[in-house]
């Protein structure tokens, strides 16, 4: 299948209109747009962000529609902590920085160093009204992902797609790993759909041309994307059929997936929204339900 240029949003190739909830523990901007913002743009997503940061606050309020909402918060398990004020912002975490593994890769000693620490009090998803119902979580939070999860059962049991930091060595002082957060979703209905993207770096001494931001063999961290069974349609309701494919469409390009989705979709419903789509990927015309 050779697909279109400038694929259109799902919207558009199949009429399908369903309101996306987004939930982005960490919306500190520093990494350029979200990979939800062409469901943003597309005016098919309500975002509520969270970044206890407070410039990071001002700079994503100074900017955001109407359709986003960003608080305060420190998302965790409700109790209080200690925050580890890194050189690199986005080192920052609730746990310390390892000096041991940091000081394998260039940068990392510098980047993780703490020039501050100050007590942060966390609260749990399930306890923010403004999060029920979402569909896409979205967390980076520098090692702290795992204890969100543990403390946001009746979230995770509405969501259909999570994107959440992995690490495969311990940056941080008893950091739990992309296995403990695999092991901890599958239990709960998810399973592993891939990473966006996996990250490398050059192991030192070896600085390769002279770029200590280069990759090699040692993959370090990952944004891993974890999905509801999809290997369990009939469990889905219909309207979780389609939200999960604008999500995955719109956001990840996962085409494949997205038209299985939409055949079962046409299986319960007697819908043409599969073969609709197949042809607007592929440059024909979109069709609808």
């Amino acid at each position: 299948m050779k697909l279109a240029s400038g694929v259109a949003s799902l919207r558009t190739l199949i009429g399908a209109d369903v309101r996306i909830k987004v939930v982005d523990v960490g919306a500190n901007p520093i990494d350029g747009d979200p990979p939800y913002a062409d469901l943003l743009r597309g005016g098919i997503a309500e975002v509520v962000g969270f970044d206890p940061d407070p410039e990071s606050l001002r700079r994503l309020n100074a900017r955001k529609s109407a359709a986003e909402t960003y608080l305060p918060f420190a998302i965790g398990d409700g109790r209080r902590h200690v925050l580890h004020v890194c050189q690199a912002p986005g080192m920052t975490s609730l746990l310390a920085p390892d000096p041991r593994v940091l000081g394998l890769f260039h940068g990392f000693p510098d980047w993780g160093k703490v020039v501050a620490t100050e007590p942060i009090d966390t609260m749990r998803l399930d306890d923010i009204t403004e999060t029920a119902g979402l569909d896409l979580l979205k967390i980076d939070i520098q090692g702290g992902e795992l204890m969100v999860f543990r403390n946001a059962e009746a979230r995770l049991a509405e969501a259909l797609v999570i994107q959440t930091e992995v690490e495969f060595l311990p940056l941080y002082v008893d950091q739990p790993l992309f296995g403990d957060i695999d092991l901890f979703l599958r239990a709960r209905g998810f399973v592993f759909h891939r990473f966006f993207p996996l990250v490398s770096r050059v192991v030192a001494p070896m600085l390769r041309d002279n770029d200590i931001y280069a990759g090699l063999s040692q993959s370090v961290w990952a944004d891993a994307l974890f999905l509801r069974d999809f290997t369990r349609p009939e469990r889905l309701s219909s309207r979780q059929i389609l939200a999960m494919a604008a999500i995955l469409h719109d956001c990840y390009g996962s085409y494949d997936l997205v038209m299985h989705l939409l055949a079962h979709h046409d299986t319960r419903h007697a819908t043409t929204l599969a073969p609709s789509y197949l042809a607007g990927l592929q440059g024909g015309a979109g069709g609808g339900a």
